[in-house]
């Protein structure tokens, strides 16, 4: 395993991190606990869940598992960088979501709770909330740092204008600011090369990328494909993009690797990226990945990729002339 600091950051945290919204809802705990143990092995030391993940178990159910599994063992908790996120309704309380100062308080002291830790080391904001003021939520933010209950402060799915406005408010009084962005990213969805990656490399925030292989389709056809993946091959994105997506596996196979892996390690070629999250459902999905940490690819096999899926361009460039 490779590692790379988060951000401006000193923190060194493994180019494949660990998404764990199946885990509960999708993958029994017993598999959990099995893929959360082969990621140690494997060395990788960045897990990243939600307090909003459970799915059909309902809310938090996610971050009360990996709770579980911290329990069996206190050497684990010492080994991760853990990452959760605030923002997504967790009941139906009008004020039980969003990042009002109120709810960003309440909400990490639930998730504590919940995975059974006195700390979190990345929280991140799960989506924007244009109600809230940068000053009410940095006001959070930090009564939390200084409580000792979170260290680093993330955002995800924030465009590029928010990064900049929450780390120039931030850098006004002396704060770190935002040290991560978790973002949507893939060879098949190139547009946050035109402001939110530039604004991830202008402040020194991390790129951690979510859904790297779009939701399955850049996995490639598998007869044994089930669930979200077998619904991304099957569905209007994959006719949309068939003949695409039929030379990236025939890439794939010229080159002897996996769809999921040269995506993958495409990705982590990328200027601005630090992480990018598996979410495997079974264990195998998750060794078959592994490897693309650390690989480099070469210019020819950059370019061939950049002709099968065309970049967006430098904004404003791009659309303006």
């Amino acid at each position: 395993m490779k590692y790379r600091r988060l951000g401006r950051t000193a923190l060194q945290v493994s180019e494949i991190c660990l998404g764990t919204m199946n885990f509960g809802p999708m993958t029994s705990r017993e598999e959990s606990f099995a893929i959360l143990g082969d990621a140690l092995e494997a060395g990788i030391n960045f897990v990243d869940t939600a307090d909003q993940y459970g799915g059909r178990l309902g809310v938090g159910a996610t971050e009360r598992l990996l709770g579980e599994w911290l329990a069996e063992d206190p050497a684990r908790r010492r080994r991760i960088i853990l990452a959760t996120k605030v923002h997504e309704p967790m009941s139906d309380d009008i004020n039980d979501r969003g990042l009002s100062a109120r709810h960003i308080q309440a909400a990490c002291e639930a998730s504590l709770r919940r995975l059974g830790v006195d700390h979190i080391d990345l929280y991140q904001m799960h989506h924007i909330d244009r109600t809230a003021p940068p000053e009410e939520i940095w006001q959070a933010m930090d009564r939390l740092i200084s409580q000792g209950k979170i260290t680093y402060v993330g955002s995800s799915n924030f465009p590029g204008w928010a990064i900049a406005r929450f780390n120039e408010r931030a850098a006004h009084s002396g704060r770190l600011g935002l040290v991560s962005e978790q973002g949507l990213y893939s060879l098949l969805e190139r547009r946050a090369e035109l402001e939110v990656l530039p604004a991830c490399q202008a402040y020194g925030v991390g790129m951690i990328v979510w859904s790297p292989l779009a939701g399955g389709l850049l996995a490639g056809r598998s007869e044994d494909a089930s669930g979200r993946r077998a619904s991304a091959q099957d569905g209007e994105g994959a006719r949309a993009h068939a003949g695409r997506l039929e030379a990236f596996e025939a890439l794939c196979r010229e080159l002897g690797v996996a769809p999921g892996f040269l995506a993958t390690a495409w990705l982590l070629n990328q200027p601005g990226v630090t992480s990018v999250i598996a979410g495997p459902r079974r264990r195998d999905q998750l060794s078959s990945l592994l490897g693309a940490a650390g690989l480099r690819l070469d210019d020819s096999v950059l370019q061939r990729l950049d002709e099968l899926f065309p970049a967006c361009g430098a904004a404003p460039e791009a659309y303006a002339w």
